[in-house]
């Protein structure tokens, strides 16, 4: 390999922020590295996202401990990915939720992602010996699920395929708060290696129906307010569209996934090469854009092995 991925090289420590999104919300964010979100209700604490081992999830228990002492009862996952599931045993919550096609994607490809994203990102992993295996929801749902945390209603729902197939969003509407998982990035690239492209936009537009006044994202900063809600949603879709268009024009005409990789990079590269984590995205990004836009509908399976064969023909 001519060059190691950009997360290879990654090892600074990340400054942690948890700010209050809403009356008992939170948003837990590092500068770019996974979010997760915390839900207080009048007994118990939902958690939204798990982090990639029990340590980092650590972190997420000690900011809850600062504002309440009340027991961690649900853990809801948005997605299958490794570096959002693994750290779930540390919350010892009763109910770990999913939608039902991320759980099926844990059985198909967990492992693989788990044994992938373990090369890509060194520092998210740390203290990995932690990890007691794949994480499996106790609790799934096709659609739609409400959970009450004694009077706070917590909708859970999937509003379409984006960052992956199984998406799900969580809306609380007593304060009408969204965690949207990696649907929705601030100032973070998107990592689209299991994503729909075509699916997005729409997906997109399913949330800013709700007219949400914040949203924790899946990576940067919390979003509190309709005004940087909307700039947000709309900057994702930038994101996402300016990655697909020049890869499928390459597609269309024959090209390699080489040329589609240099197209992608003339776009994307004024407007977000300072992103969070853009350069780690990237070559996943141009592979599956390129793949959909060849009539690939889903995903192939990423591992360890083929991340390098990838990164191999980008570097020539």
């Amino acid at each position: 390999m001519a060059k190691a991925f950009a997360s290879q090289g990654d090892m600074s420590e990340k400054k942690i922020s948890f700010t209050e999104v809403g009356e008992g919300l939170y948003a837990f964010t590092a500068e770019g590295d996974p979010n997760s979100g915390v839900i207080i209700g009048d007994d118990s604490v939902m958690v939204v996202e798990a982090q990639a081992t029990p340590r980092l999830a650590q972190k997420v228990i000690d900011c809850i401990r600062e504002v309440t002492d009340k027991p961690i009862s649900h853990v809801v996952l948005t997605h299958y990915h490794a570096v959002r599931v693994l750290g779930a045993s540390a919350f010892g919550a009763g109910q770990v939720i999913m939608s039902d096609t991320a759980r099926s994607m844990v059985v198909e490809r967990g492992q693989e992602d788990w044994d992938s994203e373990f090369q890509r990102f060194p520092r998210l992993f740390e203290g990995h010996e932690s990890i007691p295996g794949l994480t499996w929801p106790t609790t799934t749902f096709s659609d739609s699920m409400t959970v009450y945390l004694g009077n706070r209603r917590v909708d859970i729902m999937h509003l379409g395929r984006a960052h992956t197939a199984g998406d799900a969003v969580i809306h609380v509407p007593d304060q009408n708060v969204m965690f949207t998982g990696d649907i929705v990035e601030y100032h973070s690239a998107c990592y689209c290696g299991d994503g729909h492209f075509n699916d997005w936009g729409n997906t997109l537009d399913n949330i800013a129906w709700f007219d949400v006044d914040a949203i924790a994202p899946g990576r940067g900063d919390a979003l509190v307010g309709k005004e940087m809600v909307n700039a947000a949603i709309e900057n994702t879709r930038d994101f996402v569209q300016s990655t697909y268009r020049p890869a499928a024009r390459v597609a269309a005409r024959g090209g390699s996934l080489k040329e589609a990789w240099d197209a992608v990079r003339a776009e994307c590269d004024p407007k977000f090469a300072d992103y969070a984590i853009y350069e780690h995205c990237l070559p996943f990004n141009v592979a599956r854009a390129y793949d959909e836009a060849r009539g690939i509908d889903t995903p192939r399976i990423w591992t360890a092995q083929r991340d390098l064969e990838m990164w191999e023909a980008l570097q020539g």
